[in-house]
């Protein structure tokens, strides 16, 4: 299955899974970030669609051209499967028709709990013991696509927003990626070939391999 990692910031889910034996055909940024450096210094094509240059008079994004010229650039690639990874720019329309059931994310939360940007502050002010990480499926609704994985994550005593979403960010890099390597074997739900059963029990056995 070809791969690709949508990035914005240091690219380090795309480098965990890359470490698990899957090798992206494209990094896609948004913007320059050492994520693009990362992935040419290990041989991985990389595509910079700028969102600034599909900005109007008063910064306001375009988001159905940008997300067409995102699309261009997965399908040149001839992209199956698209993970977004950190990356900070909400897509729509065309790209997410093209690849419905086969882009998937990750949130800070166990959704649907704590959707949206400030995930982490609001488990610390809600006063809630467990938070955790999601990987879902995209939909044009945000952090509302169907679940594919979770892991919980304890909130301790004295935690502060640093410290929780350090803890959250472990457990994504070695979840996420358990869940691309599953990919590979069994397709992600919404897809005509889907097996739920089948995939979940590779799910497991990836996951069992890489928990703490």
């Amino acid at each position: 299955m070809r791969v690709a990692v949508l990035v914005s910031g240091v690219g380090s889910i795309m480098e965990a899974i890359r470490d698990r034996g899957v090798t992206p055909e494209l990094v896609l940024a948004d913007r320059p970030c050492r994520g693009l450096a990362v992935a040419e210094s290990l041989g991985i094509a990389t595509a910079l669609v700028d969102r600034e240059g599909f900005m109007d008079a008063n910064r306001t994004l375009y988001r159905e051209r940008y997300s067409d010229a995102v699309l261009a650039t997965l399908q040149d690639a001839k992209v199956e499967l698209v993970a977004l990874a950190g990356f900070g720019t909400i897509l729509s329309g065309s790209v997410l028709e093209a690849f419905e059931g086969a882009m998937l994310n990750t949130h800070p939360s166990l959704l649907p709990s704590f959707p949206g940007w400030h995930a982490v502050e609001q488990a610390l002010s809600s006063g809630v013991k467990v938070t955790g990480t999601t990987v879902h499926l995209v939909v044009p609704e945000v952090d509302a696509g169907p679940i594919v994985a979770q892991e919980p994550v304890r909130v301790l005593p004295g935690d502060d927003l640093v410290s929780l979403h350090d803890r959250i960010k472990a457990v994504e890099r070695w979840l996420y990626p358990s869940v691309i390597v599953a990919s590979q074997r069994c397709a992600l739900p919404g897809t005509p070939w889907w097996s739920q059963i089948n995939f979940r029990n590779e799910l497991e056995q990836e996951v069992q391999q890489c928990r703490p």
